[in-house]
């Protein structure tokens, strides 16, 4: 049975069958058992299939890898919620919200257009005038400032800066894990002005015995108000890092009440649970900081590489995530996109962006990796902004294609077309597909 578009629809549960048996997936959908040789995968009736469920014949289907599930499709089975300004809705309590990529596209990220991430409640009625920040702990002078304290007593600054969520990416796990199945729009780049960290550590004296961060934020767990939703911390030395701001200004003007109104953290380059909303307290501490998201699995990756879906212990969990990894992101066109026809040049345009380092290289190819077109990449605004990078690129014949997008950066990390498997589904960064039709 056909759409109105001319295409067979996707089966239902398409992506569910894939995750847990792919080869059954391929005989059920696909009518053949799926091969390690790429030349012999996807014949006859097979190839037919699914060029029917795409609408188009595809050109490279020789260099389609083994168990390959075409990014359109998965496009259809993942479609999610509509959300306020565009925005899919992931969850509502708490709320989470992700950005479609072709949203994303200015070089700064709009406030309506950056993704949501909450742990517990939005404090309401908020004084931003009465609001203050207490630094404690292993500090000589203890201070408590006003966000006026803040502005008349330390240099402003601003500053454009990555914050992404170290779940972007979740889900193209496999075997699925646990959390909100981010795809690639838990990011965002905005424009942060606040004051730097150190320069307030500074005025209250950090001790030589203080090792770690302690934040604290207003909002409350979602089944005890008594509890916080969330307490990260940083070792001190990212603390006392230049770019590491205690903002209260996004884009120019407040921050939103979703964004952590009237004062948050900005970690840049590191997770983005390390950059607290609603921040209302620091403190220095001689120990690694212990609160809520940093014990247990929580934020943390395990000692050693394991098999998808192995069974772990919080014991093996020792590695508290930190810098987040190289990668990019296709914001134009969108997925989905017709060309006209064969022969036709388009410009395809993205970001990039790699933590603490510089992302060296950006290449895309649209023949399933078999080779690559490199694009023109710039230079970031200042450190810790995403990198812009464009390119032309012609479609040969008509048919199915999919543009694939890998940065690589100044340390020589490649993003991967699968990424090692965790079970919190952190940390991932496969290559970004989109797909274009040639008409």
């Amino acid at each position: 049975m056909k759409d109105q578009g001319g295409r067979v629809p996707a089966p239902e549960g398409l992506l569910q069958q894939f995750a847990t048996d792919p080869e059954a997936a391929d005989r059920e959908v696909f009518g053949r058992v799926a091969c390690a040789d790429r030349r012999g995968f996807l014949k006859g009736a097979g190839l037919a299939t699914m060029s029917a469920m795409l609408g188009a014949t595809i050109p490279f289907a020789r260099n389609m890898p083994s168990g390959f599930i075409p990014v359109a499709l998965a496009e259809e089975a993942l479609a999610g919620i509509a959300g306020k300004e565009g925005l899919a809705l992931l969850g509502d309590k708490p709320l989470n919200l992700e950005t479609p990529a072709h949203l994303l596209d200015d070089a700064v990220t709009s406030t309506a257009r950056h993704f949501v991430r909450n742990h517990g409640t939005v404090p309401e009625n908020v004084d931003a005038a009465a609001w203050t920040l207490t630094i404690d702990g292993e500090v000589t002078h203890p201070l408590t400032l006003t966000i006026a304290d803040l502005k008349q007593k330390f240099p402003v600054v601003s500053q454009q800066a990555v914050i992404e969520c170290g779940g972007n990416g979740r889900a193209f796990f496999n075997p699925p894990t646990k959390g909100n199945q981010w795809t690639v729009g838990a990011v965002g780049c905005a424009k942060w002005t606040g004051v730097r960290l150190a320069d307030i550590l500074k005025a209250a004296g950090v001790k030589p015995s203080a090792v770690y961060t302690a934040h604290h934020g207003a909002d409350r767990d979602l089944a005890d108000p008594n509890k916080p939703a969330l307490s990260r911390g940083i070792p001190i030395e990212k603390a006392l890092e230049p770019h590491t701001l205690v903002a209260f200004a996004m884009n120019d003007g407040p921050i939103h009440p979703q964004h952590g109104h009237p004062l948050r953290l900005v970690v840049p380059g590191w997770v983005g649970s390390a950059s607290q909303k609603w921040l209302n307290r620091i403190e220095l501490r001689n120990v690694v900081h212990d609160g809520k998201g940093m014990t247990g699995k929580s934020y943390r990756l395990p000692a050693r590489p394991l098999q998808p879906g192995e069974e772990t212990t919080d014991a093996l969990f020792t590695r508290i995530i930190t810098a987040m990894p190289v990668k990019s992101l296709i914001t134009a066109p969108p997925s989905g996109h017709v060309v006209s026809k064969a022969g036709k040049g388009i410009e395809v345009r993205g970001h990039a962006w790699a933590g603490e380092n510089v992302v060296r290289d950006v290449a895309l190819s649209i023949d399933f990796g078999a080779t690559w077109i490199r694009a023109q990449l710039a230079e970031p605004a200042n450190k810790y902004a995403w990198q812009r990078w464009h390119v032309q690129i012609t479609f040969p014949t008509e048919g199915y294609y999919e543009i694939w997008a890998r940065a690589t950066d100044d340390k020589e990390n490649v993003q991967p077309f699968a990424v090692s498997w965790n079970p919190g589904g952190f940390l991932g960064n496969v290559m970004h597909r989109i797909a274009v039709r040639v008409a």
